[in-house]
């Protein structure tokens, strides 16, 4: 554990089982309204999401060695390929060609075990110098902005219910004591919930008519679905040629997200268990959801902040959320419930929880001292801040381009990650080494290089 963690930091087994399983459930709150969101947005179904959410975070602790504090819930950077071969028609579900997007994510899913093969052969240290804290430290930074707006805009839906997540979060962290200062986000949404039903802003109309418990998969919606008289050969090329070049964005904000998640626990977690390890657990978790018509996943950056805020690590912890995500998807009633929570509440709890993914982001390029006096410094955080960001808010929130007949739209974030990867790999005057035997906290260790030379004299 680093040194430099001024705080208390807790682990389940101190908790008691009662105070982990409420822990538990904050962390399964933190991440469902972005978890759910993407299958509003896509016409996918929310129970099949949950469900696959919670296997996938498990399957991804199993190949982990289930020591990385990580959940896995619904990445939002395939939307464009969801959007691409299988829009929604009036607002609902376009049922006969979602299998076929499913199936564009499963392959895309395929190449994060690449990507975890050359990890295995070539070693992070050889990999990781391409990824060093001028460049993951800026995009950990970029991934809570470019989140920041969705925060902002469901808190404009009404700023005193958002205004009450924040306040109740901000003073239950700060001067809360034992279990109140453990579970600060979970408490923040409770408030901000019930002062919405006494304001009359939350509509239980769909509670009432959802039942109490149903299969959480739809068959139509899964990669079996387009196998049938309608099957079309063309289209499933089209969506595997579409949506697989996503994944080697995914999987740049993947390495941002473990470091994230490394400098916020304190422990390597790109050495042990290794990134091989995480990719592996994340791309198949991927291929599996979408196979079964579930979007693809990815580590959360909500759960991250809730790691910070509640200086709770172990993994056990999310386990358990992954476990009440399970069950609760068995539940539509449930599902409905959490659907009925008003937009500000999730709002005003984002707000907090991706300000805390920038500010580990600065964390990350503080501790490991990179030096902004140096000109190429300065050049890739800037090119990787503008164009992420830049990229996110403009009015096409992308960057596309055709080969062929296809389009292909690369995001802010991913356009960014690939421009700072390339720059660092190309502009004179590395002063960082990865350092695999001798990790620091903020997830990998890289050494001023003019200290590495004093050392070695």
């Amino acid at each position: 554990m680093s040194n430099k963690t001024q705080d208390a930091v807790y682990n389940a087994k101190e908790l008691g089982a009662g105070k982990v399983m409420v822990l538990g459930l904050q962390h399964m709150f933190a991440m469902f309204g972005a978890t759910v969101l993407v299958p509003i947005l896509t016409g996918l179904n929310v129970s099949t999401t949950l469900l696959f959410a919670g296997l996938g975070t498990l399957l991804f602790h199993l190949l982990t060695k289930g020591k990385v504090p990580a959940f896995l819930g619904s990445s939002f950077a395939f939307l464009g390929g969801y959007f691409a071969i299988a829009p929604m028609i009036d607002g609902k579900s376009n049922v006969e060609m979602i299998p076929y997007a499913c199936f564009g994510v499963a392959c895309a899913g395929l190449v994060y075990l690449v990507m975890a093969l050359l990890f295995k052969l070539f070693t992070a240290g050889k990999v990781m110098r391409f990824f060093p804290p001028i460049v993951t430290g800026p995009i950990i930074i970029a991934i809570g902005l470019t989140l920041s707006q969705s925060a902002i805009d469901n808190c404009a839906t009404n700023w005193l219910i958002a205004s009450v997540a924040i306040i109740v979060v901000i003073l239950c962290n700060i001067f809360g004591k034992g279990m109140i200062k453990i579970i600060p986000i979970l408490i923040g949404v409770v408030a901000s919930y019930l002062v919405a039903v006494c304001l009359g802003q939350v509509d239980f109309t769909g509670v009432k008519e959802a039942a109490w418990v149903g299969i959480p998969i739809v068959k139509e919606m899964t990669v079996l679905g387009m196998f049938g008289d309608n099957f079309d050969a063309s289209l499933m090329i089209t969506a595997v040629v579409t949506i697989v070049p996503i994944a080697l964005a995914t999987i740049v904000e993947h390495i941002g997200d473990i470091s994230a998640i490394s400098s916020t626990v304190g422990r390597n977690y790109i050495k042990d268990p290794g990134l091989h390890r995480t990719l592996l657990g994340d791309g198949l978790a991927t291929t599996m959801a979408a196979l079964f018509g579930a979007p693809a996943n990815t580590t959360y950056g909500e759960n991250t902040g809730v790691l910070n805020l509640s200086k709770v690590y172990d993994p056990m912890v999310v386990r358990l959320a992954a476990c009440f995500a399970i069950f609760f998807s068995f539940c539509p009633k449930f599902a409905a419930v959490i659907q009925s929570m008003p937009a500000a509440t999730v709002g005003g709890i984002s707000l907090i929880l991706y300000g805390m993914i920038s500010a580990v982001g600065v964390r990350n390029v503080v501790e490991n001292q990179v030096d902004f006096t140096k000109t190429r410094n300065v050049i890739i955080a800037a090119l990787i801040l503008v164009l992420a960001i830049g990229i996110n808010y403009s009015a096409a929130g992308a960057i596309s381009f055709s080969i062929g007949s296809i389009t292909i739209s690369l995001s802010g974030l991913a356009v960014g990650a690939l421009v700072g990867i390339i720059m660092n790999a190309i502009l004179p005057g590395k002063d960082y080494n990865f350092d695999e035997e001798k990790p620091d906290d903020t997830g990998v260790n890289f050494e001023v290089g003019q200290t590495r030379s004093a050392k070695s004299e």
